[in-house]
């Protein structure tokens, strides 16, 4: 067990659920969950805290499960994510010309270069969330990703600078401290996304994130390792459900309901004469409800999403095949059946689901390794590579907590049957083996049946 490591919490302030997860890395530089706990989220739209008060009861609700998963935890700090349509992103170039032009480049020079961009003339009630080099250079030569150990005169790079709305980054820090914690770092939601479903190889390969949530679709693009864009789409899982209650005349209930047990992102996938049926209500007569219409309107909400997603890649000049890395879906809505085909379809890249297990130790619960909690697992991970290089100040002494056991896969027992132990693994391969008799079984039944056919 690695107690040399600070104990580090995502807050993820979603508009359908608020999660709380504790991590900390283990000596393989994984990450062992000691911590977990969410609540559903009613003061949130489209990923903006409008209604302070119900924010922070569901904040303190995912707290006390989280402290009820693993009494020994302390939380006071917090990495929270940010999100909304309020967020914008800019590029801008910055240089400065070194005083002692023959010694190496240090990391205090480059944090002096970052520490200027927020400077940069943004419009008022806007403020700066973060700064993010991409590449840098240092007198003729370009496209260095780190110039610190480099000699030169003048060392320069271009600048990812991400702003949102003073008052939406209030409302969040205010939700946060009477909450009784405290924000560390506000860090962009795609970007947490990112670091929690990629490798390095990923992000050189050049891949698009898109994390789609409850009010948020989220959006970051990297292009050989460099973050080109990033963009947070105001449509999202939320949206589907009200089209659905509205389009079919359900209750919100039933129509998330509907959405997650028969929702499909392709209507041609869909069964033609399949139906739902909904009780009435109060004593009206039942809905029947046609599973070919409910994907239409899935479909259609999702091709919305999905062309929003491409215009921003055409606004970087990365709609072609330049992304080798394709298309990573991530989030709550990323679990849509058939959403891998629309994507493809829809973009012309290939797809895939992200999952936040890249990153996390072996033997935790399976709901931890869900997309739903990619945003907070990033969180995490962002605020590990700030303790990494020194960012932010940490405590010295990190107190002792151990993985609880209910955060811990539980282990498959044997079963015993007339002393011949059968272990799962042996179960699986005999139902492998039934299986294979029962289809046998059925083909030789089939065969009969059309030889009856023949002769009738």
């Amino acid at each position: 067990m690695n107690h040399e490591q600070p104990i580090i919490v995502g807050l993820d302030i979603g508009t359908t659920k608020i999660a709380v997860i504790a991590g900390r890395k283990n000596e393989f530089g994984k990450l062992e969950i000691l911590g977990f706990g969410k609540a559903n989220s009613n003061g949130v739209k489209h990923g903006q805290v409008l209604n302070i008060d119900e924010t922070i009861k569901a904040i303190r609700t995912a707290l006390d499960n989280c402290f009820a998963s693993n009494p020994n935890l302390e939380i006071k700090d917090v990495y929270v994510g940010i999100a909304g349509h309020h967020i914008k992103s800019l590029q801008t170039r910055g240089d400065i010309v070194r005083q002692v032009s023959e010694e190496e480049i240090t990391q205090r020079e480059i944090d002096q270069l970052i520490s200027d961009q927020y400077k940069t003339y943004i419009p008022a009630g806007d403020q700066i969330i973060d700064v993010i080099p991409q590449e840098f250079t240092v007198d003729n030569f370009q496209n260095i990703p780190n110039p610190i150990g480099y000699g030169g005169v003048k060392v320069g790079a271009n600048f990812h600078i991400i702003t949102g709305d003073k008052n939406a980054i209030r409302n969040i820090n205010r939700s946060v401290e009477k909450s009784g914690l405290h924000t560390k770092d506000l860090v962009l939601q795609p970007l947490a996304s990112s670091s929690a479903v990629m490798a390095q190889e990923d992000l050189e390969a050049g891949v698009a994130i898109v994390d789609i949530g409850g009010g948020t679709t989220d959006l970051a693009v990297f292009y050989e390792g460099i973050l080109k864009h990033t963009a947070v789409i105001p449509f999202a899982g939320e949206n589907i459900t009200n089209d659905i209650k509205t389009g079919l005349g359900v209750l919100k209930t039933q129509a998330e309901q509907m959405k997650v047990q028969f929702g499909s992102a392709l209507a041609n996938e869909a069964k033609a004469n399949a139906y739902i049926t909904i009780p009435g209500l109060r004593g009206m007569p039942a809905k029947e409800i046609s599973v070919k219409n409910l994907a239409n309107i899935v479909q259609a909400r999702m091709s919305e999403i999905l062309d929003f997603v491409t215009y921003h890649l055409k606004q970087v000049g990365l709609d072609n095949k330049a992304l080798n890395g394709g298309v990573v879906l991530t989030g709550g809505g990323s679990q849509l059946r058939h959403l891998i085909q629309l994507t493809e379809y829809v973009t012309g890249l290939p797809a895939r689901i992200g999952f936040p297990n890249e990153h996390l130790a072996a033997g935790h619960i399976e709901e931890l390794a869900k997309p739903t909690y990619s945003t907070c697992i990033g969180l995490i991970l962002k605020g590990y590579d700030d303790y990494e290089h020194n960012r932010k100040e940490f405590e010295k002494e990190f107190k002792k907590v151990e993985v609880p056991d209910g955060l811990k896969r539980a282990e498959e027992e044997p079963v015993v049957v007339d002393d011949d132990v059968i272990t799962p693994e042996k179960v699986r391969q005999r139902k492998g083996i039934t299986n294979f008799w029962g289809k046998f079984k059925d083909g030789i039944i089939d065969l009969f049946k059309e030889e009856e056919d023949k002769h009738l």
